[in-house]
């Protein structure tokens, strides 16, 4: 027998010789805290593992998203250092600068509206401007075909329904000359893509993609 086994019997012979000493009562009924140790004892001399106490849902991964999803706890996201060198970049006439890069695990939008991920939502903020010298010929850029390629090669495009909940809506526009806007972009990602490498590639009237350094 197992010390833990033999632990429980010690208990429930502790429990017998009390019901023993009150001869001049009448036997109570068998109550549910012994008949729980001797189910367990019967199991454990079967060959199952000793009771534990409770799991603490707070060790498992899987609680904190739930928590996030049902609204019962609030994330901070998580910000990410810039390139060191953060070029600015051109998308035919429309120069885009990155000022900002945030992971989270769930978005929200307005009202009670979210979403949670088990990866990550990456979200891209950008600044665009039109530096174009001619004012018939504006700039259209298709940010809406964006993706991010990590160092692997691997490409990840927009979250659409992530974008629509909590980044730039209208992501196919015509920029005219002087134009200057912010635009923010949401991809998801596994976590290992947030490393060297990791690059927003840009679409252009070629056909060829601009590439833009998101972490070095």
């Amino acid at each position: 027998m197992s010390p833990s086994a033999r632990g429980l019997a010690a208990l429930l012979c502790a429990a017998a010789l009390l019901e023993g000493c009150k001869k001049e009562e009448p036997a109570p009924p068998e109550d549910r805290t012994l008949a729980k140790l001797r189910e367990e004892v019967d199991r454990v001399n079967q060959g199952g593992a000793p009771s534990g106490p409770p799991s603490d849902n707070s060790t498992d991964p899987n609680a904190r998203l739930a928590g996030l999803a049902t609204g019962q706890e609030e994330e901070e996201a998580k910000t990410l250092a810039l390139p060191s060198t953060n070029p600015t970049v051109h998308a035919d006439t429309l120069a885009v600068k990155l000022t900002g890069l945030e992971s989270l695990h769930s978005l929200r939008g307005s009202g009670k509206v979210g979403l949670t991920t088990e990866e990550l939502f990456l979200r891209v903020q950008l600044i665009a401007q039109n530096v174009g010298t001619d004012p018939s010929q504006p700039a259209h850029v298709a940010f809406s075909t964006a993706r991010v390629v990590d160092a692997a090669g691997k490409d990840y495009p927009i979250a659409q329904d992530a974008q629509t909940l909590a980044g730039t809506r209208k992501l196919n526009r015509t920029w005219e000359q002087d134009q200057r806007d912010s635009i923010v972009l949401i991809f998801e990602v596994p976590p290992s893509a947030l490393a060297p490498g990791l690059t927003l590639l840009l679409p252009t009237s070629s056909g060829e993609d601009v590439r833009l350094p998101l972490q070095q």
